[in-house]
């Protein structure tokens, strides 16, 4: 008898039990169903088809794993069709009472035909939505479990069908309809068995189908709804916590979990790496506003579960297996995280942690990476990426030299074997990454990282011309083993042009570097003509269009050196007017006005070549040409204030607004290195403004670096001193922006260099032409060379010369920039064959470049297409009223387009601390420089009180590396990253304070100035050119040094005492005869017997010829006589003597030389004028007038091409950019 509360008992278990899968016990409570609810058919009919039906696919699927698999016809067997299909659709016809079960019958029928692989029947026969099918029912909330299962399986085998048949969008469609209702998985209680089932079959159909349509460009990522299905499966995996959800298989046959999510993390990856808008479709929720923030937020989730199931699903491989999935990943996180990293995305926009937790971050996967992966290459390049990025220099090299060593043996055994190696990079990236290791260690290490960077250099060029990339062929296919046998036998032809460039470049940057720090100084001039040659092969149209901004720059950079100003105002020129060429994502990578923000250092280094030429107004128009690109000054510096109360007509006018204003500049993304160039901009601005107005209005306008430098780099805990706001000169009536003209005039106009010509032309009254000095030198209306006179030193010739006591007063001892010798025609200044190096104590000096002869460098073949003019000494040297044209000069150059080659360097984070150290370091350097404005205009004690406010900043950081306890820093090494030491600094700040003292005419103390600058930094070149030439004017009497003992007035009183006279006090001091002590007569230093008795003889108040005075001197033991040749006359009573004695003044000259020679030789001094002149001097003194000619002859040349300020200052003191 039926029974109603049994009834509703058994069918609550029989819904319990199908939700949960146990089958097992569905076949007994269908029984007692048909017995207790006999009106309940339809149900029991159709639980017993889903039970046949999960039967049957369990054996289908154990026999798939047994590879017995039954045929379709045993699966009909197995579910009795004949006589199911017909029952249920009668119990679907007579269904009236239930439609939930009548929907549930339909989708089992619907099943059966999908099981046997009658698809289309399948898709006939399933219904759609509950809700399409009964549009009727009211209660849609109410719908039982087990009827929203059915609804899933309905969906996901209709879209399956299609999707067999080959209609993947009509399947997306109807998993797309269907999505809204799998809220009730994770929206309510844990769901249970069937239901999960179900879902992550739906959804895993669904992911894939969409990342295959994603891959195939079928769906476009710019829809808001392309991450729908990854969300869902995102919030279904969130919602079944606290169930076993290890990652593996969701159900037998189906992809692995962790595949979905290679495929959720593959798409928002395309997205952030295309810079699609964010989608919105069912994104989660989330406080932020910023879309980039979301986007970097959903990013890191997927990653991190993607990352944890790749890990614990993947065991460490053995040496012959490779484990391409990690590498995949890390690809793509590597890929991610340039884009993360770079310059387009700012701080706010990667969350908490900004690019320090961002780094850190990868660097945890790429090491966890490195547990499942045996010597990956990819891996170590990417360590050696990530470390660059966080400042740790050390383990960043460590991880190349890793990677270097692997790959080189890697393909030693594919050139022996024959066998390709999958994981082993290919030569397109190991010459990147050779290139990007060379460009860091230029761009952030000392002497040497330079040397280990020439080392590279030299294995990458002997690579490059031996190993395929040069002469051989395609044809030639593999070698054997051999020990010449160069890093890669892979044919030219896959190798991009473009990598091939970006090799030559870092070769020539690597030699460029090791040229201006290498003491080998005979070597010097053929490692720059190397690094010449080799960055016009990376220009060359041989394998670029398009020229590269930073090997455009580094070729510059190095002709403007050598005083080839011609061919690099050309080549720089021709790169600021090239057109832009066609990049995608260069902004994204690079930041906004990236092309701009790039050529700031080309607009510097122009303006610096063209004050070379004395062609100032131009030089000014190219320093104004670095604001002026960016349209909008505004855009540049924004609307933030700069801490000072000081505001010039000029700042206001450039758009540095106030504070109150607020508003965001470029300034503000850029790092500390690009600053530095804005600034440096702004120093070579005022530099041209003082060569062409006078320091008065230069002193005028520089307070503008201390209004420009905090709004760069904010505040470093260093205020301006109030007592510096000055009064401004009123000489200074113009500024900067007065001057009007063109930096790129016609070409009548740049054959024409008379500086008067272009001012006529613009209709301005005369500039004071540059400021001569004693050491200028006249020329003679002749094509012969002049002569230049070498005299005795007695002749008057000498006397203007040689008096550097007047000469450091003046402006060429005051500062290096501030010396010129007159501009001539270099036709008349040189005159028959170039003039040959002389040798010096057995060693090469610098004398101007010589032909080198370096055609055998590079291949015959190479030289013949690159043979150009421009390269050679005879052509270094030529008029600058050439009529060579620019394409003779530019011939083998490709600079009709300019780009920027893919990024080599990442931004690199350093930690607060060194940025706060450099920052202090540059404003230590604006400090020195306006010091020495107030200096030149008179100013002595403003240039004194400028002068303390840098030794304040340099004492501030030099408590701060003596106290550090890490170990990490030093006084005398500037570690990575920092151009300067803190005993650079303070060599630095001495030098200026004896400069200063020079100034007021204080030699002796100027002298104890430049001695202590030198005791802080041995190499320092204005400080050696300042104490040499006090102490060559000591030499040369021309500087009488104090004596030993004040000078006094002795009268004898009545009563027998002695009393002294104080002429500065008019005091009156009493003292017994027999307290006087006694005052040495003799050398101090010198040794001398103490068992001799001192015997007196007068010389001959003539002296000795030399301008030595009287003196009284010592003898010798052993019979050796009072007065000898080697030590000159006997010496006076320290009170009485009117001269240094000739050894003294001996050892003055020698130190001199000794200190010159060295400088000359250091890649700091090989081109400074101020130290080949005052070596010319020294040898001049020593009676060596040929060594003396041959300097001279190099200090004219040097002066010729000297710019308003040092070439250093450009690109933050290097070649790279």
């Amino acid at each position: 008898m039926p029974d109603a509360a049994k009834a509703a008992h058994y069918l609550h278990l029989l819904d319990d039990a199908r939700c949960e899968g146990n089958w097992d016990d569905v076949p007994e409570l269908v029984r007692k169903v048909r017995k207790h609810a006999p009106n309940r058919s339809c149900l029991a009919l159709t639980a017993e088809t889903e039970t046949a039906i999960t039967k049957v696919s369990l054996k289908v699927a154990a026999a798939a794993s047994s590879l017995d698999r039954p045929s379709t016809a045993e699966s009909a067997l197995g579910l009795e069709v004949a006589s199911r299909i017909p029952n249920l659709l009668v119990a679907i016809e007579s269904e009236r009472q239930f439609p939930e079960e009548g929907f549930q019958a339909k989708v089992s029928i619907g099943w059966v035909h999908w099981v046997l692989k009658e698809y289309s029947l399948a898709l006939e026969r399933l219904p759609g939505n509950f809700d399409q099918e009964y549009p009727l029912y009211e209660n849609l909330d109410a719908l039982s479990e087990w009827t929203k299962v059915c609804a899933l399986k309905s969906s996901y085998l209709r879209a399956n069908c299609m999707a067999r048949n080959g209609q993947r969008d009509g399947a997306m469609e109807i998993f797309a309809s269907a999505l809204p209702s799998l809220s009730a998985v994770w929206a309510t209680k844990p769901a249970r068995q069937q239901l999960r089932y179900w879902a992550e079959l739906f959804l895993t159909e669904y992911c894939m189908l969409a990342s295959q349509a994603i891959r195939e460009n079928d769906q476009s990522l710019s829809d808001p709804n392309c991450l729908a299905c990854f969300r869902a499966w995102s919030n279904y995996w969130a919602g079944t916590k606290g169930t076993p959800l290890p990652g593996g298989y969701g159900f037998k046959g189906s992809v692995p979990r962790r595949q979905v999510w290679s495929e959720y993390y593959f798409a928002v990856s395309e997205i952030l790496q295309r810079d699609l808008p964010f989608p919105t479709g069912y994104a989660p929720a989330s406080n932020e506003s910023s879309a980039r923030h979301q986007l970097r937020t959903e990013l890191k989730k997927v990653e991190t579960v993607y990352q944890a199931l790749l890990y614990n699903e993947t065991r460490f491989p053995r040496a012959d297996e490779e484990r391409a999935e990690v590498e995949d990943f890390v690809d793509r996180v590597m890929q991610n995280w340039i884009i993360l990293n770079g310059r387009a995305w700012r701080e706010q926009d990667l969350g908490a942690g900004g690019r320090d937790s961002l780094c850190h971050g990868v660097l945890d996967t790429l090491y966890h990476a490195a547990t499942k992966t045996y010597h990956s290459t990819a891996i170590l390049r990417h360590l050696f990426t990530v470390h660059l990025a966080v400042a740790e220099f050390d383990l960043a090299f460590m991880s190349f030299d890793s990677y270097f060593e692997l790959v080189k043996k890697g393909k030693a055994r594919v050139d022996k074997t024959g066998h390709p190696e999958p994981a082993l990079d290919d030569d397109a990236t190991l010459l990147e990454t050779i290139s990007a290791c060379i460009a860091a260690l230029c761009r952030y290490g000392g002497k040497q990282a330079a040397e280990k960077a020439r080392d590279l250099a030299l294995e990458l060029e002997d690579s490059l011309e031996r190993g395929g990339h040069l002469g051989l062929g395609v044809e030639d296919g593999f070698k054997p083993l051999q020990e010449d046998r160069p890093l890669s036998a892979t044919p030219r032809s896959e190798v991009p042009p473009n990598i091939l460039a970006l090799a030559w470049q870092s070769v020539g940057l690597a030699h460029a570097q090791w040229a201006r720090v290498t003491y080998d100084s005979e070597s010097r001039t053929q490692t720059q003509e190397k690094a010449i040659l080799c960055l016009r092969k990376s220009l060359s149209p041989e394998f670029v269009n398009a020229a590269d901004i930073k090997g455009v720059f580094a070729l510059g950079l190095l002709y403007a050196e050598q005083r080839k100003l011609t061919i690099g105002i050309e080549l720089v020129k021709t790169a600021l007017l090239a057109g832009k060429a066609a990049e995608e994502n260069q902004e994204l990578y690079n930041g906004p006005y990236w092309r701009e923000r790039s050529l700031i250092p080309l607009w510097h280094l122009l303006a610096l070549m063209l004050s070379a030429r004395q062609e100032y107004v131009m030089a000014a128009r190219a320093c104004e040409g670095a604001i002026e690109q960016f349209k909008d000054p505004q855009l540049l510096f924004g609307g933030q204030s700069v801490n000072g109360q000081y505001r010039s007509d000029h700042l206001n006018e450039v758009g540095v607004k106030d504070e109150k204003s607020g508003g965001h500049g470029i300034v503000d993304e850029m790092d500390d290195y690009e600053k530095e160039g804005v600034l440096e901009i702004k120093m070579t601005q005022l530099a041209i403004l003082e060569l062409m107005e006078g320091p008065a209005v230069a002193v005028n306008a520089s307070s503008e670096l201390l209004t420009l430098f905090p709004r760069l780099f904010g505040d470093v805990e260093q205020k301006v001193d109030a007592a510096l706001k000055v009064e401004p000169p009123k000489s200074s009536a113009g500024t900067l922006r007065s001057i009007r003209g063109s930096v790129f005039g016609s070409r009548s106009e740049k054959t024409s260099r008379s500086r008067q010509t272009v001012l006529n032309n613009e209709k301005m009254a005369t500039i004071p032409s540059r400021p001569a000095t004693s050491q200028t030198v006249q020329s003679v209306a002749t094509t012969m060379a002049p002569t230049i006179q070498v005299t005795n030193e007695h002749g008057d010739p000498r006397s203007s010369r040689r008096s550097r006591k007047s000469d450091s007063i003046n402006r060429r001892s005051e500062s290096n920039r501030r010396a010129s010798l007159r501009k001539r025609e270099r036709s008349e200044s040189r005159g028959g064959a170039p003039h040959q190096p002389s040798v010096v104590d057995g060693e090469k000096f610098f004398t101007p470049f010589d032909d080198l002869h370096l055609q055998q460098y590079f291949n015959p073949k190479t030289v013949a297409k690159q043979d150009v003019p421009g390269l050679r000494h005879s052509e270094s040297y030529t008029s600058n009223t050439s009529s060579r044209s620019k394409n003779a000069e530019l011939s083998g150059i490709s600079v009709d387009e300019v780009e920027s080659f893919a990024t080599l360097l990442p931004f690199v984070q350093f930690p607060p601390d060194h940025n706060k150290r450099r920052r202090r370091a540059i404003l230590v350097k604006v400090w020195l420089e306006i010091a020495g404005y107030y200096r030149r205009a008179g100013l002595f004690d403003d240039a004194q009180k400028a002068c303390a406010e840098a030794q304040k900043i340099v004492q501030t950081l030099e408590g701060e590396v003596s106290s550090d306890n890490s170990g990490l820093l030093s006084l005398r090494s500037a570690g990575w990253g920092q151009r300067k030491t803190v005993e650079q600094l303070l060599g630095d700040v001495w030098t200026e304070r004896g400069q200063l003292s020079l100034a007021r005419e204080r030699p002796y103390q100027a002298r104890a100035d430049f001695e202590t600058a030198l005791t802080h930094f041995p190499d320092h070149g204005p400080a050696i050119v300042g104490l040499s030439n006090i102490l060559m004017d000591v030499y040369s009497e021309k500087l009488i040094l104090p004596p030993a003992v004040p000078g006094i007035d002795l009268v004898k009183t009545s009563d027998g005492d002695v009393t002294q006279i104080d002429s500065k006090s008019s005091l009156v001091v009493r003292n017994k005869p027999e307290k006087f002590p006694v005052l040495p007569s003799e050398p101090l230093g010198l040794v001398v017997a103490k068992t001799r008795k001192p015997e007196v003889r007068v010389v001959n108040g003539s002296g000795d010829g030399h301008g030595h005075g009287h003196g009284h001197g010592p003898g010798y033991d052993h019979g050796l006589p009072l007065a000898s040749p080697l030590l000159g006359p006997d010496l006076p009573p320290p009170h009485k003597a009117t001269s240094l004695p000739l050894i003294d003044r001996l050892a003055a000259r020698d130190r001199a030389y000794v200190l010159l020679s060295g400088l000359t030789k250091l890649g700091s001094g090989w081109n400074y004028s101020e130290a080949w002149f005052t070596l010319a001097r020294a040898y001049e003194e020593s009676d060596q007038v040929d060594k003396a000619k041959d300097a001279l002859w190099w200090c004219v040349e040097l002066e010729d091409g000297m710019g308003a300020r040092e070439w250093s200052c450009v690109g933050a003191g290097g070649y790279v950019l």
